[in-house]
């Protein structure tokens, strides 16, 4: 969601400067995809790892903070202080690529273990902790950063005051209504990501689009919400509404909700994808800018394009496109957000190597996917 977001309410006119940096930042994507600034012909992985913080009862301990204190490493917060993430290095997806990644995340997560139990709590891997009470998801435990304290404010806005209205129906059924963004701080994910050539990336995003149902069915483990049992990945349904920015009016009802599989596939570009990104949804966020895209571009340099990183990070597809820099050398990457964490990190590597297995040997059997199957199957297929 970007680091320095201040948290303070900003101006329509401040909010109609970063829209326009937001298409400023467009343009200067597009045109480094026609001058074929991006790094191509390699292929990466890597991951965030999130994680539940328990007690010695199973029940949520929100000692975030102070675990992070004890830790060095790729480590940050999350939305709560019960929840922890990791962020593990890209590597080559070649030679032992997934036994390398496996042995990372058993180092990580040893790490933050070892340091959680100095104060008295515990990693676990889980999708949804099962222990949750709607007691635990409140302001209370929102872990203290300007930046998770203007999403909620900024959700509430755009929802003009109105609380979220959570209903899931399974072998038992929950509704619920809640007050802030804290209901989404009962999922942790295994997020995976591929870094992907730009001109191939399309056509690669509409299989992701296509595997994400079959890897999906396979890693499912979150069946479990505040005592009842409800779908086989209830993290789908709970994240969709948890952070709903539509209020309930008509209108805003008709408007897609920010945490979606999509609409259609991809067509010639990934900047396709942020344009659509950018028309269909408002600023929820805002940041101060320092740079100037297609000045940058002009003098050599390569952009961090901070207002379309910051959009990109409030909108939720679950498989999402997303833009780095390393090096001063651009690249793309997709973003996969569909998968639980846990059980093990052997279960959640079992399921990166499927996921990107499966998306790289189809892309490369069948190509342009959209000839074969239904946009609105593979949505259908993700459901199910």
């Amino acid at each position: 969601m970007g680091q320095d977001v201040s948290g303070q309410a900003r101006t329509p006119a401040e909010t109609r400067a970063f829209s326009k940096a937001l298409l400023r930042d467009l343009r200067a994507l597009e045109e480094m995809i026609a001058q074929g600034l991006f790094e191509s012909g390699v292929r990466r992985i890597g991951a965030e790892q999130e994680m539940f913080l328990v007690n010695e009862a199973w029940r949520p301990a929100s000692t975030a903070l102070e675990i992070l204190e004890r830790l060095d490493g790729p480590f940050t917060t999350e939305l709560a202080l019960y929840n922890l993430e990791a962020n593990v290095e890209p590597v080559d997806l070649a030679g032992p690529a997934f036994s390398s990644l496996e042995a990372r995340l058993n180092e990580l997560v040893a790490q933050a273990r070892a340091a959680a139990r100095e104060v008295g709590s515990e990693i676990l891997l889980t999708g949804i902790l099962p222990t949750l009470a709607k007691s635990d998801v409140t302001l209370d435990n929102i872990t203290p950063r300007a930046r998770y304290y203007a999403l909620n404010g900024a959700v509430s806005t755009m929802r003009r005051g109105q609380p979220l209205k959570l209903r899931i129906q399974g072998s038992d059924e929950l509704y619920t209504e809640h007050d802030s963004v804290m209901l989404e701080s009962c999922n942790t994910s295994f997020q995976v990501h591929l870094q992907l050539d730009p001109e191939n990336f399309a056509e690669a995003y509409n299989v992701a689009q296509v595997v994400t149902a079959p890897v999906l069915a396979a890693a499912v483990n979150s069946p479990l919400l505040f005592g009842k049992q409800l779908w086989d990945e209830t993290r789908i349904a709970l994240f969709q509404q948890s952070i709903d920015t539509r209020s309930g009016s008509v209108y805003t009802r008709d408007l897609s909700p920010r945490v979606r599989f999509g609409e259609r596939w991809a067509t010639s570009s990934v900047a396709d994808l942020f344009q659509e990104d950018i028309a269909r949804f408002r600023v929820l966020l805002t940041r101060d800018l320092d740079e100037d895209p297609l000045q940058i571009l002009e003098e050599g340099g390569i952009p961090k394009l901070q207002a379309l990183a910051l959009h990109n990070g409030t909108v939720y597809r679950w498989n999402r496109a997303c833009y780095g820099v390393k090096d001063n050398v651009a690249h793309m990457r997709i973003e996969a957000r569909a998968v639980g964490s846990g059980p093990t990190v052997l279960d959640e590597v079992a399921n990166a190597a499927f996921l990107w297995g499966a998306l790289v040997a189809l892309s490369e059997e069948v190509g342009d996917i959209r000839s074969r199957l239904a946009f609105s199957d593979a949505r259908r297929n993700f459901s199910a």
